[in-house]
């Protein structure tokens, strides 16, 4: 953690609504004048869109289950040494992944693949991660089936190494919906993008679940503020909803690590309908989740930038 290249990290699922709560931080430094360092978790796959294909194809032949979410796909040491040097120095590498065709010609590569790695901005206030692993905390060996009849698994273990990126995070926010009403999500997000039928998007969620279970849900245990998404409507079957609850249709259990950082009381005020159900979890409306993340976050933005102007001055 740094006063003064401090980093704020929004962590969750593919889905889970970070896009969202990136946009909503946006809004707010344009507000607070902080000129913020982008870090999208793509850069940090390891496999382009058709080698990751390709592992996958023999993954399966294998009957070995790989995903976006395990660190087997990710460079999750790279990504803790670049929140260790933006702490340390406020610079580091990243690299751009094109997620689609508008993206690809923006950034002159074909759909799926990398740029080369490149500087941060310089003089960047703060650095901002959305993406899977912004809290992981894991050793990149972590197979719970061995099979040894893999020469390349038994490469692996004897090369592990600990990753704690949450150690570097001054500001870690999970976003995470409901397990039912990811699932949902994920379904219907990859049949309106033709990206696959709903039995293969079923498969692609068995698939990844251990990695899920090993690599995602251990975050939220970390996390500053949690912001999950409860639905108010029936989604007891996910494989059979037939649309995904909009946000009216859903409520926002937030919860926070230390109550005593956050003037509750205040913050009600400012949010219609929150109410708290514990002594350190707030009910919002669904409609209110930009809103709730402005009037929860900007204070905390404007202590750690005054903090930063004390470092930098000393």
């Amino acid at each position: 953690m740094s006063a003064k290249h401090p980093i704020v990290a929004v962590t969750g699922s593919t889905g889970a609504g970070l896009s969202t709560v990136r946009h909503a931080f946006k809004d707010i430094f344009f507000r607070l004048a902080i000129r913020p360092a982008l870090i999208h978790g793509d850069s940090f796959r390891r496999y382009t869109e058709s080698q990751f294909n390709a592992l996958l194809d023999e993954a399966r032949a294998s009957r070995r289950h790989i995903s976006w979410f395990g660190p087997e796909c990710n460079h999750l040491a790279e990504l803790e040494a670049l929140f260790r040097t933006y702490g340390e120095t406020g610079n580091g590498i990243t690299r751009d992944y094109a997620h689609n065709e508008d993206h690809a010609r923006e950034l002159g590569i074909p759909v799926g693949e990398f740029t080369p790695w490149h500087p941060l901005p310089a003089d960047s206030d703060l650095l901002l991660y959305e993406g899977q692993h912004g809290g992981v905390k894991a050793d990149t060996w972590t197979r719970r089936q061995e099979n040894f009849d893999f020469p390349a698994d038994i490469d692996r273990r004897k090369n592990a190494v600990g990753i704690d990126a949450a150690q570097h995070v001054d500001l870690l926010i999970g976003v995470v919906p409901a397990i039912n009403l990811e699932w949902i999500q994920k379904i219907h997000r990859d049949c309106d993008k033709h990206r696959c039928t709903p039995e293969e998007s079923v498969e692609t969620i068995l698939r990844r679940l251990d990695d899920y279970i090993h690599f995602i849900v251990p975050q939220f245990g970390l996390t500053d503020i949690n912001i999950q998404r409860i639905p108010l409507v029936d989604t007891s079957n996910p494989f059979i909803a037939r649309d995904v609850p909009a946000p009216d249709e859903s409520a926002l259990v937030i919860h926070f690590r230390d109550r005593k950082r956050h003037d509750f009381r205040a913050i009600m005020r400012r949010i219609p309908g929150a109410r708290m159900t514990r002594t350190s979890t707030l009910l919002v409306p669904g409609g209110e989740l930009r809103l709730a993340l402005s009037v929860i976050c900007e204070p905390i933005l404007e202590e750690m930038m005054t903090k930063r102007r004390t470092a930098l001055a000393g």
